[in-house]
């Protein structure tokens, strides 16, 4: 029987590079919820659809498919349409985008099953925003990963600063407070832990203190 591990938690709270690194540490299947809702926003801008303008959204799912692929060193490619656009989906555009498109139900449920079935199939580590109040209920361990919106903002102002991109930190913040926003007041699926999710608050680590900390928390609790 699989296991699946649900990782949920703000933008910016390091939730990708952590649960992939878990992942790989553990022997799991990586899964990126939030690279599925970034393809679609980035579908939509391509298509020059406004993420706010839900029925114009809901009219394009007929057309797109999503699916994950992994390359040769098992990192994690995410397929729009049969292009790998992994690289070009952690702009702040599409950060954006992504979050707006989240909110549709539509959208959720297009993406739902997909979810769910890669969870059936493998022991998963499968992180979003609501992956252990609504994707994964009955996760073997719900870990909600957080740090503070000014740490996060600083932890994305340097990635971004890193490949070269000419940004404000705060702008950034600015963002990261208004994404925070959007995730936990929309109407469909808040950005909330779920009851029995553990808090792991990464505010005063470093990355390799917040991956060994993920790791004991899941190997503690998956016994």
């Amino acid at each position: 029987m699989s296991i699946a591990i649900a990782i949920d938690g703000p933008a910016g709270a390091g939730k990708s590079t952590i649960a992939r690194a878990a992942a790989k540490h553990l022997g799991y299947i990586y899964v990126d919820t939030g690279a599925m809702y970034r393809a679609i926003g980035l579908y939509c801008i391509r298509k020059g659809v406004l993420p706010t303008d839900t029925d114009a959204v809901v009219s394009l799912l007929d057309e797109i498919s999503v699916s994950l692929a992994r390359d040769e060193e098992g990192n994690q490619l995410i397929i729009l349409c049969g292009e790998d656009v992994s690289a070009f989906i952690r702009t702040e555009e599409v950060s954006m985008a992504a979050s707006r498109v989240s909110a549709i139900p539509q959208v959720r449920a297009f993406l739902l099953s997909l979810q769910r079935d890669m969870a059936k199939e493998y022991n998963v580590i499968m992180d979003g925003r609501d992956i252990g109040t609504v994707v994964l209920p009955d996760a073997k361990v719900k870990i909600f990963l957080t740090a503070s919106a000014e740490i996060r903002a600083r932890r994305r102002y340097d990635e971004l600063v890193a490949k070269g991109e000419n940004v404000v930190y705060d702008d950034v913040l600015a963002d990261v407070i208004e994404r925070d926003n959007n995730d936990m007041n929309r109407p469909i699926a808040p950005l909330k832990p779920a009851e029995d999710s553990i808090i792991v608050d990464t505010s005063e680590l470093d990355l390799q203190q917040s991956i060994d900390l993920l790791v004991s928390t899941i190997e503690e609790n998956s016994k």
